[in-house]
């Protein structure tokens, strides 16, 4: 019956938002079953309803974390500047100030990143996630270098836009280590220093 597939469907959705909650506070280990279903407030029958084991409850899970760490949306303001070197600019600092803001949800991503050594099916999930991400910021990356080639000799989109995702990612790890003295300003004005340009702006 449509409206049972429906409900279903949303005690679903809440019992993975109730797991997310729980594995931001208590990490990979702490996510039980009993634990998930105390935090959705429903039985530990109804949460088995939906998903039998643990290992079904983490698989299912890692697609709300994929989605808050690697999921690109550009912000409006970003979108309407006009030069592209501009626009990647500021995606990067979007991207760095949006995912160092939240370390609970970056140090659960590594989890999963240590948990997928292990799980085949989680590791390629991860892969492909990290691929559509860099893929993202690719015709970006075209658009600087065909303004802007003379400043990155050499350099072809992918790389360039490897480069900006692994920056973002670098960033958000070390403010998640220590979120109270990572400051994206000393950041950038650090890598100015430590590559000698002075026309890198922040």
């Amino acid at each position: 019956m449509p409206g049972q597939r429906a409900s279903e469907t949303l005690r679903r959705q809440q019992i993975l938002k109730a797991a997310h909650q729980v594995a931001l506070g208590q990490g990979i280990d702490g996510l039980t079953v009993r634990a998930v279903a105390a935090r959705a407030r429903l039985s530990h029958g109804l949460v088995l309803f939906h998903f039998k084991r643990k290992d079904q409850l983490v698989s299912a899970l890692l697609d709300r974390v994929l989605a808050a760490t690697l999921s690109l949306r550009v912000a409006e303001d970003v979108a309407r500047m006009g030069g592209a070197l501009d626009r990647l600019r500021a995606l990067l600092l979007q991207e760095v100030d949006r995912l160092s803001g939240d370390p609970h949800q970056v140090r659960l991503f590594l989890e999963y990143w240590a948990y997928g050594t292990r799980n085949r099916a989680i590791r390629r999930k991860i892969s492909l996630a990290l691929e559509h991400y860099r893929a993202a910021f690719r015709s970006l990356a075209a658009e600087v270098l065909q303004v802007e080639g003379a400043r990155f000799p050499g350099v072809t989109p992918e790389r360039l836009a490897a480069i900006a995702a692994s920056f973002i990612n670098g960033c958000a790890v070390q403010a998640m280590i220590d979120l109270d003295q990572f400051d994206i300003g000393e950041y950038l004005t650090a890598v100015r220093g430590i590559l000698g340009r002075r026309d890198m702006a922040a």
